[in-house]
């Protein structure tokens, strides 16, 4: 299983090594492993001064499972979540920010994959709830190819309560459901915005849902009843993107 010490994958160890490398305490390489990433690997653990290990696969398999690591794994301190008060004192509600809420999606791929089109979009920032979430893991930065090292993970112990303090503050709170809802294209997003996420099996919780207040989906055709938490993401975010983006020429 897993150690959340660890992270794999080449464009995870890579986007740690530009955007975090003092949180890097060493990094192992499977034995021959050659190519370009090595190369690139290794230029910038050598620049900042990280020790790199040439290791055999089963050495790596010890460390972080059955897992597609591609012959790359680090050794790190884990990554840090940040709490809804300070990411307010930043943040400018006149620019209309987008935060994008989970609500217990306990998948890393989808956790990971969510990050990474949130942050291809603008998203300001995402937020989680300590529990029934899935945390920032090797396999959640392999998913997100790394960008969550560039993205603000709030996490809040109750997810109702942040909602309430958020639309306090002057956020409108946006539900995804197939029930009561419209069309999440012809619903106006240029607000400051929480859209928030529930998992495939789940959808938000009843408690959840009555914080809304506007509630979108996405239309489905032959009888599919649900996305996955990814994809109705990646969706929901592009248009978002969007309406806030002047039309290409």
């Amino acid at each position: 299983m897993e150690s959340d010490s660890y992270i794999y994958g080449r464009n995870a160890v890579l986007e740690y090594l530009e955007y975090k490398p003092e949180h890097i305490s060493k990094i192992y390489l499977k034995q021959q492993l050659q190519g370009r990433p090595v190369r690139d690997v290794e230029q910038l653990a050598s620049q900042n001064r990280i020790p790199v290990q040439r290791v055999p696969g089963r050495k790596l398999a010890d460390m972080v499972g059955s897992v597609n690591d591609q012959g790359i794994v680090a050794a790190i301190t884990p990554a840090s979540y940040i709490e809804l008060e300070d990411w307010l004192e930043d943040a400018d509600v006149a620019r209309n920010p987008v935060i994008l809420a989970l609500d217990e999606i306990e998948d890393p791929h989808n956790f990971g994959a969510v990050v990474r089109t949130a942050l291809a979009c603008g998203v300001d920032a995402v937020m989680v709830s300590k529990h029934r979430q899935a945390t920032i893991s090797g396999g959640v930065m392999k998913a997100s190819a790394g960008t969550i090292l560039r993205m603000p993970v709030i996490r809040v112990v109750n997810l109702n309560q942040a909602l309430l303090k958020l639309k306090d503050t002057g956020f409108w709170i946006c539900g995804t459901d197939m029930e009561g809802s419209r069309d999440f294209r012809t619903q106006d997003f240029r607000m400051p915005l929480v859209v928030i996420l529930g998992s495939e099996e789940k959808g938000i919780r009843k408690k959840t849902r009555e914080h809304c207040d506007m509630l979108v989906h996405i239309p489905m055709k032959n009888k599919v009843e649900s996305l996955n938490a990814s994809v109705s993401g990646a969706l929901i975010c592009y248009e978002i993107l969007r309406q806030r983006e002047p039309e290409p020429e």
